[in-house]
């Protein structure tokens, strides 16, 4: 599909083990890869949900009397599934990350291939874009983003040069950033680093933390007993989250044990870690970093 290649298609549409009556989940229906495939296992009582805020993504609705395409953010999965009458469901489907859509058009300014005005706005009627992150964050504010979503240990440096140049005029496109950081951009490793930085502000902009974290909290709420959610990540601190909370149900510190040494989680996992093969891998290689946990609803 033009639009995006759907990443371990097979794999994580297995991992919801489908019933044909069941009611399911596809919270980012991107190209409509997976709904398609959730789709084709359903019977004629079943029923799929899918999220995208992005409006681009409302070209690819599917013509099926038994899906719903909703355009808002899956942070609100919750409350729009109530709207629709269904208080729990048999299971939610995630691919993370940016659509093949997304990083190839360049006017979006996600992919470090063009030089775009900065932007990286997953839902375009957001306020908050790659450029207010670059030109109107304070040099502290900016430390944080590089360092903490970026991993990037020259971070500091780069927001005192993000800051100084930002006063002799904006920083509006892409070129422009790389530029302004060239010193920090070593011959060898420019792509990489690159792209730690556009993933930085790509993170901030959109929320992707928080987003993730407030989908994951929900889980337990939405999910039925024996209902499951099947979560593709792309990079460590998504996945570090998802493998946590389906560890214990935290985030951070440890679940309360009882006299034993004992204590209670709202799910378990389902299976391993599951990456793509390189067959994969070759055909599509957005794919190269994805993983692919599953959990089930005790």
């Amino acid at each position: 599909m033009d639009y995006h290649n759907a990443v371990l298609l097979k794999e994580t549409v297995d991992g919801l083990n489908i019933k044909p009556d069941g009611v399911y989940v596809d919270v980012t229906f991107g190209g409509g890869g997976h709904s398609r495939e959730i789709l084709s296992r359903l019977g004629e009582q079943g029923k799929l949900f899918a999220f995208d805020q992005d409006k681009d993504a409302l070209a690819n609705k599917i013509d099926d009397s038994r899906f719903v395409l909703i355009n808002e953010n899956f942070r609100y999965i919750k409350r729009f599934l109530r709207f629709y009458g269904v208080k729990e469901v048999d299971g939610v489907l995630a691919d993370f990350g940016v659509s093949s859509h997304q990083f190839d058009v360049a006017e979006r300014g996600f992919s470090t291939r063009f030089d775009a005005r900065l932007d990286m706005r997953m839902n375009q009627d957001d306020k908050l874009s790659a450029f207010e992150v670059i030109n109107e964050y304070e040099e502290e504010q900016l430390r944080s983003v590089l360092l903490q979503y970026g991993e990037l240990r020259q971070a500091p440096a780069m927001a005192r040069v993000i800051v100084s140049e930002r006063k002799i005029a904006p920083i509006e496109t892409g070129q422009q950033l790389k530029l302004v950081l060239k010193r920090f951009l070593n011959h060898k490793r420019e792509n990489k680093v690159l792209a730690q930085i556009y993933q930085a502000i790509r993170i901030e902009v959109n929320q992707e933390i928080e987003v993730l974290k407030e989908l994951l909290q929900q889980m337990p709420e939405v999910l039925k007993v024996g209902g499951r959610l099947s979560f593709i990540s792309y990079h460590s601190l998504e996945d570090r989250l998802v493998k946590r909370f389906i560890r214990n149900g935290l985030f951070e510190g440890e679940p309360e044990r009882d006299m034993f040494g004992n204590f209670e989680v709202p799910l378990r996992k389902v299976g391993g870690l599951i990456v793509p093969t390189e067959a994969e891998i070759k055909d599509n290689n957005r794919a190269r970093s994805a993983k692919l946990r599953i959990a089930e609803k005790i």
